[in-house]
């Protein structure tokens, strides 16, 4: 009798010491860095993912060395169920705790991306494809899908000129028609219903409204002269003359570098306005608000022309002989160049 209680306390004793062996071991194993480099490893997430497939993820990009201990970390930690979609980025000297918990709180990786002003279409897609964000032809298939235009409100073939120009915060999750749809809401959060009455007053179209401010933005960077251009472009049409802006005749080439020279004046696209009366059939980038603003509160002066300067400004003139003084002036400073 003596015999089994000695050999039933040996028995739990060992089973004792065993267990603070096994739970000693997993804590020093849960607080313990995965490896001694520092190095930043990145594990992207698809949306729907079950948990045991996103531990063999963490297993193949060496973030997870014992199964069965992370396994039941996670199960204490309530982290079995399905987590945020996304890009994690872990360093080597994070413990798995310190994983975990980043799984649980959704630390996904945040893209921050700037979209400069006057963009087109096809530029805006090259951009967020270089950040690995987007397809770029699954985006701009999108730009110019009818549906996808109809439940955002566009009545234009494209979303050409309503992707506003700003700084966004992406996960590498987004899908294509969320970047298009966020990008879009913030067109009109800037384009105001004051905005949309004015111009309807001036007897513009929302699409003749965003059309001409991408001739404004295309053709200065300079907020002071924007209202400058968009006189010299209502002056213009008031007198039936054409707008003969330079960017309009290379819209259609993309991507477009270099100079616009005569050569490119003279070809032949809908969107020409060397060619063609009138605006262009829509816009040809995508414009800022400075932009917007001056397509409705255009200066009130006399110009018809305007030629660069060669610091980056321009020389507005009322009758063509000025501007063709201009014009040689600012040749000769080229030459000089």
């Amino acid at each position: 009798m003596k015999r089994k209680i000695k050999r039933k306390a040996f028995f739990t004793v060992s089973l004792a010491v065993s267990a603070c062996i096994v739970i000693f071991w997993f804590f020093l194993y849960i607080h313990h860095p995965v490896n001694k480099a520092s190095s930043i490893t990145t594990v992207r997430i698809p949306p729907g993912v079950g948990f045991f497939k996103v531990v063999d993820k963490l297993e193949k990009a060496g973030l997870v060395h014992n199964e069965t201990f992370f396994y039941i970390l996670t199960l204490i930690k309530g982290a079995a169920g399905h987590l945020r979609a996304g890009e994690y980025e872990f360093s080597g000297n994070m413990t798995p705790l310190d994983i975990v918990n980043k799984l649980l709180r959704g630390e996904i990786k945040i893209c921050k991306v700037t979209i400069p002003e006057d963009l087109n279409l096809k530029e805006i897609a090259a951009h967020l494809a270089e950040l690995r964000l987007v397809d770029e032809e699954r985006f701009l298939a999108l730009a110019k899908d009818k549906a996808f235009l109809k439940s955002l409100n566009i009545e234009g073939d494209s979303a050409e000129g309503f992707l506003f120009p700003d700084t966004y915060f992406f996960d590498p999750a987004t899908s294509p028609e969320q970047i298009i749809r966020r990008m879009v809401n913030q067109f009109h959060k800037v384009v105001s219903p004051e905005i949309i009455s004015k111009a309807s007053q001036m007897g513009m179209t929302m699409n003749e409204l965003i059309t001409l401010a991408s001739l404004i933005g295309k053709e200065t960077g300079c907020s002071e002269e924007k209202p400058l251009v968009a006189a010299v472009f209502y002056n213009r049409l008031r007198k039936g003359m054409r707008l003969q802006s330079d960017p309009t005749a290379v819209y259609h080439i993309a991507p477009f570098e270099g100079k616009i020279t005569r050569r490119h004046l003279l070809l032949h696209s809908p969107y020409n306005t060397y060619l063609i009366d009138g605006l262009p059939p829509g816009p040809i980038a995508n414009p800022g608000k400075d932009s917007l603003l001056a397509a409705v509160n255009p200066a009130k002066v006399d110009y018809l022309y305007f030629v660069s300067n060669s610091n980056g400004s321009h020389q507005f003139s009322t009758t063509l002989k000025e501007h063709n003084q201009a014009v040689v002036r600012y040749r000769l400073t080229k030459e000089k160049d």
